[in-house]
C-alpha cells in the first residue's frame, strides 16, 4: 500500500498523471492552502482566490503529464505559475474596475526599518496587500513577491513598462501610509 503523504514530488506528480484519486487528494493536501494564499495576495477576496485556487489545482491535474521535474520545489513552482497566470487574466478580464492610471507623485514617507516591519503580524500586511486596488496589488506581487522586471510585468498587464513602475511606486507609498499608521497606533 501507497503512502501518499511520504510521496516525493516526482512520483506524486506521475500517480496524478495516472489519474489516481488518493495521489490527486494529496496533491490538494500539499499546495492548496499556500495557494490560497498565493491567489488572495492577487485577487484580495477571499470567495474569488478560494474559487482561483480550486481552478489551479483542476487545471494542473488536467495538464500534470505536461509537468517536467526540475529538482526539490519544482511541482508547487510549477502550479504557482499558473495561478499567477490565471490571476493576471483575471484582472485583464476585469479591467473596467481597476484605478485609472494617474500621473506619478512623489513619495516622501520614509521607509519602514527593519526593527519596525518585525513589529507588524503578517496577517495585518497581507491584509494591507489584499485591500490595494486590483492593478496595484497585481504589480506589488509579480514585482515585489515573484521578482519580474517592470517591462515584463506590463508586457504581463497589458500596461507599459512605465506605468508598472509608477503603479508600484502609488502600491508602496499606500502601504507605507498603513504601516506608518500602525506604527503610531502602536507607539512603536
Amino acid at each position: 500500500m501507497k503512502v501518499y503523504k511520504e510521496l516525493d514530488e516526482q512520483s506524486l506528480a506521475r500517480y496524478c498523471s495516472q489519474r489516481d484519486r488518493m495521489a490527486e487528494d494529496e496533491l490538494y493536501r500539499r499546495y492548496a492552502a499556500r495557494l490560497d494564499t498565493l491567489c488572495r495576495r492577487y485577487l484580495g477576496d477571499d470567495g474569488e482566490a478560494k474559487d482561483l485556487m480550486l481552478e489551479t489545482l483542476v487545471q494542473a491535474l488536467g495538464k500534470i503529464d505536461t509537468y517536467k521535474y526540475t529538482g526539490e520545489g519544482s511541482l508547487y513552482r510549477w502550479i504557482s505559475r499558473i495561478a499567477v497566470n490565471k490571476a493576471i487574466n483575471h484582472i485583464k478580464r476585469h479591467r473596467r474596475r481597476m484605478v485609472p492610471m494617474d500621473l506619478w507623485e512623489h513619495d516622501d514617507i520614509p521607509e519602514p526599518t527593519v526593527d519596525e516591519m518585525v513589529a507588524i503580524p503578517k496577517e495585518r500586511l497581507l491584509e494591507w496587500i489584499a485591500g490595494l486596488p486590483e492593478l496595484r496589488r497585481a504589480v506589488f506581487n509579480l514585482y515585489c513577491v515573484e521578482g519580474y522586471p517592470h517591462k515584463e510585468i506590463g508586457r504581463m498587464l497589458g500596461i507599459s513598462e512605465t506605468s508598472s513602475t509608477s503603479t508600484l511606486a502609488k502600491a508602496r507609498k499606500q502601504l507605507k501610509e498603513k504601516i506608518r499608521q500602525y506604527l503610531k497606533e502602536q507607539g512603536i
